[in-house]
């Protein structure tokens, strides 16, 4: 007998499957931070706006007419029809406790309509294996056209540079469409990307063969199915990947490739699972003809052991009928290259991905972990005066970096290096040298020093940051 209960009950929806991601247990070492949508309007920026006629304020994203009106605005700031991607990123925002702000022009003939955007919400930045810290996570940056050249993007982002390091916030971040505009307000490419084709045809294979050794399989899966073990296997290992942001729910629906405006890309996905049952990997994929050959390109790809990995890189350049397999925001170090026969089948562009702004010098470089023991005086200029000084960085025979500001007149027995804050937030990760920003002219150092500097910021694990927002 049917149970009324069950046959009237409605059937969970997408945002219901999102929603429930938050259960899942919070990676491991993850600092608390106070929710962008309680902190303050920086009162500076209000001033400097409204003596130009604009308004700066907060809009309620649970307002349904207000928030269309900043969709719109953003859609004219990326010269989109409409972004349609924002839609649902309202419920994620309101997850995360978020805020969206608007620059308003009440002369406007739609004044309630801003002229400037930006969205920020907190997240945790991975320093180091084992080392998060908060971050001030910034997107939708847009200005109209029409009100270019007023110093509205300045004021909106220094705002909410001192807003975010007021709340003690240790960095900011943000993934760019323009790669000239940020360094200017202290933000420098601290993490880069790879973007991967790989001829199917040439590559072969000389890494593990989990699969064909009886070690774990692999299995399609329901795209929900994978936006869940996505949410997992990220839960559970980006505390141990360098360069990676700690993530929200909402992230993996698009992850998985769940979103309304893709659906016609036809995704597919498939795990690997180990000998125990567990799911320990997941590759989300599409696949269409280009130029009469079948091309993979792959949306998502995350794997917690060696064999995961390998099983899904095999996965994709053994699948029938493909000839190329692409695949963006990969490591600039990426193991795969080393599992193929013939690397030259595998070429690559590089490009800036993901800019840091420190915004507290002694909390940033206090958190993550070094390779060598030592100590440096490090005088940090900033522009913008909300870090900058002197800073003696002092690291333990055990890795362990402690950092101690500085009187303008102390004068500790260590080397004196002279860098500005966009240097130092490129050189937080360890992706960039010192040595060679010094070569560049961007960091003013000894050799010693700049050797010393280059073994202790090392990377301890290839970074990556294997999305945008």
């Amino acid at each position: 007998m049917t149970n009324p209960a069950s046959s009237t009950a409605p059937a969970p929806t997408l945002e219901d499957a999102i929603a429930a991601l938050d259960a899942l247990p919070a990676p491991h070492g993850l600092p608390a931070w106070t929710p962008a949508a309680e902190v303050p309007l920086d009162r500076a920026s209000g001033e400097a706006l409204r003596s130009r006629g604009l308004e700066y304020r907060t809009i309620d994203a649970r307002d349904d007419a207000a928030y269309e009106r900043f969709v719109q605005a953003i859609s004219r700031g990326f010269l989109e029809d409409r972004a349609e991607h924002l839609v649902g990123w309202r419920s994620t925002l309101l997850q995360l406790d978020g805020r969206l702000v608007g620059v308003f022009d009440p002369a406007a003939p739609h004044a309630e309509t801003p002229v400037a955007t930006i969205g920020t919400w907190g997240t945790g930045l991975v320093l180091d294996p084992g080392c998060i810290v908060p971050m001030w996570a910034i997107s939708v940056v847009t200005v109209s056209s029409t009100h270019r050249r007023r110093g509205i993007a300045r004021a909106m982002l220094e705002g909410e540079l001192r807003a975010a390091a007021g709340a003690g916030y240790a960095v900011a971040g943000l993934t760019v469409s323009e790669a000239t505009i940020y360094g200017r307000y202290g933000f420098g490419p601290s993490v880069g990307a790879r973007q991967f084709t790989i001829d199917n045809r040439r590559a072969g294979w000389v890494g593990p063969r989990p699969v064909e050794e009886g070690r774990g399989r692999i299995d399609p899966i329901e795209r929900e199915e994978a936006m869940r073990a996505l949410a997992s296997l990220h839960a559970e290992t980006v505390a141990e990947r360098p360069g990676e942001v700690t993530g929200w729910p909402g992230l993996w629906r698009d992850a998985a490739g769940l979103h309304p405006e893709e659906e016609e890309k036809g995704f597919r996905a498939v795990q690997y699972t180990d000998d125990e049952g567990r799911v320990r990997g997941v590759v989300v994929y599409s696949i269409k003809e280009a130029d009469g050959k079948a091309a993979l390109r792959i949306q998502s790809l995350l794997a917690a052991s060696t064999d995961a990995y390998a099983a899904l890189w095999r996965f994709a350049l053994t699948h029938d009928l493909i000839g190329t397999v692409t695949a963006n925001l990969r490591s600039l170090d990426e193991p795969v290259r080393w599992m193929l026969e013939d690397q030259r089948a595998l070429t690559s562009t590089e490009h800036d991905h993901h800019w840091v702004r420190i915004l507290d010098v002694a909390a940033a470089l206090g958190a993550r972990r070094y390779r060598a023991a030592g100590s440096v005086v490090l005088e940090v200029e900033d522009p913008l005066a909300i870090t900058g000084g002197r800073f003696l960085l002092t690291v333990d025979d055990e890795g362990t970096g402690s950092v101690q500001q500085l009187s303008a007149d102390a004068a500790p027995d260590a080397a004196v290096v002279q860098v500005g804050i966009s240097e130092l937030s490129s050189l937080l990760h360890g992706e960039a040298r010192w040595g060679t920003l010094a070569a560049a002219g961007r960091v003013m150092a000894d050799a010693t020093a700049t050797a010393w500097l280059d073994v202790a910021f090392a990377p301890a694990a290839p970074l990556q940051l294997s999305i945008g927002y």
